[in-house]
């Protein structure tokens, strides 16, 4: 099973993730994980992507996807990926479709987790954590007892500056007007797959199942 996830932040395609990785032993490859592993090992590709980091600059797709080429070389690849938050856009998707066909591992589904505007709201402006324990919570879907105290351990929650309305506005401002057109990218292609992410998150991930054939 070769993917790449889709879905705007708070969709809960990361949870989606973590249960198809246990479910069938492939690894998910997320391209902040393999800049920081680069960064931290100090590789050619970590070195120029850090000159980038440090000057504020975006690291060019270039080396994300030589990261990605390394990465796609190991041997636990060898039964499929999961890839998640790239490709960004539809240029990088169609460089992505090159690299992956060069080393004969090209996508075979794009998995698109669909969530109401209004429950990403709920979902990203309602989180609350606790400062003493990391407990968390969500006003609308599971609020603490008392408000802003924490159940498991007392200690005071708190709304992090990610969670502000604002920011949330803007978050799913840039995924509709960057990331949304791979929708009909993959839609174009004949590998797109949707499915509804609300409800249970068992319940979810039985139709995630279901569409991918797995």
């Amino acid at each position: 099973m070769r993917l790449v996830l889709l879905g705007a932040p708070g969709a809960g395609k990361g949870t989606q993730a973590k249960m198809l990785i246990e479910k069938y032993g492939i690894p998910q490859i997320s391209t902040g994980d393999l800049l920081r592993a680069a960064v931290k090992e100090g590789t050619e590709l970590g070195k120029e992507a850090k000159g980038h980091m440090d000057s504020g600059g975006l690291v060019p797709d270039s080396v994300v996807l030589g990261m990605m080429k390394e990465r796609l070389g190991a041997d636990d690849t060898k039964k499929g990926y999961i890839l998640d938050g790239f490709p960004r856009n539809t240029a990088q998707a169609e460089a992505l479709d090159g690299m992956l066909s060069e080393l004969g591992m090209p996508i075979e589904a794009a998995l698109s987790v669909d969530v109401p505007l209004e429950d990403l709201m709920k979902r990203l402006t309602g989180r609350r954590t606790c400062k003493a324990c990391g407990q968390m919570f969500n006003m609308y879907f599971n609020a603490p007892k008392a408000e802003g105290k924490c159940d498991k351990c007392g200690g005071e929650l708190f709304q992090g500056d990610d969670d502000q309305e604002d920011t949330i506005k803007n978050r799913l401002k840039v995924y509709e007007e960057q990331t949304a057109p791979l929708i009909d990218y993959y839609a174009g292609k004949g590998i797109l797959k949707r499915v509804e992410g609300t409800g249970s998150i068992d319940a979810i991930f039985t139709k995630v199942c279901e569409l991918l054939g797995v």
